[in-house]
């Protein structure tokens, strides 16, 4: 049965990663596309003082997979696992916020084609995804 929204749209301290990394996640938005905020500080700096790539890749896998979630559960918790994702990096991230989105492109009921893409608070297209997710089916859910 699918689950009601947080009552503000934000997922906050939800998984390991997400209170490792610091990350937000919204809900809210009426288009079904989850957003992903993260503030840049000196944790997730590379040694070249920029926002290290595999931060940028996990902000984008989460989006995109709560972004399928909202295809199915208003909360964005329906569980999807990524079968694959491509990163292009197309600028450097500095310290500020960033905000990810994800968008649905195609797919059926259970498999969906998701492009995702993260923008600095200037709206400067940093980083895009594509990727293929794959909805977690009931019965294989761990209990």
């Amino acid at each position: 049965m699918p689950s009601a929204p947080p009552e503000d749209g934000l997922i906050i301290g939800e998984t390991g990663a997400q209170k490792l990394v610091g990350y937000v996640v919204d809900v809210s938005h009426a288009d079904g596309r989850a957003r992903t905020y993260l503030d840049i500080d000196d944790r997730h700096l590379n040694r070249h003082g920029v926002l290290h790539g595999g931060i940028i890749s996990m902000v984008l896998d989460n989006v995109c997979g709560v972004s399928a979630s909202l295809s199915v559960d208003a909360s964005g918790t329906a569980p999807f696992l990524s079968l694959s994702m491509t990163t292009q990096y197309l600028a450097a991230a500095h310290p500020g916020k960033v905000t990810a989105i994800g968008t649905i492109t195609g797919g059926g009921r259970s498999t969906l084609f998701i492009e995702g893409e993260l923008r600095d608070a200037d709206g400067k297209l940093l980083a895009t995804s594509s990727g293929v997710y794959k909805r977690v089916p009931q019965d294989k859910l761990k209990r």
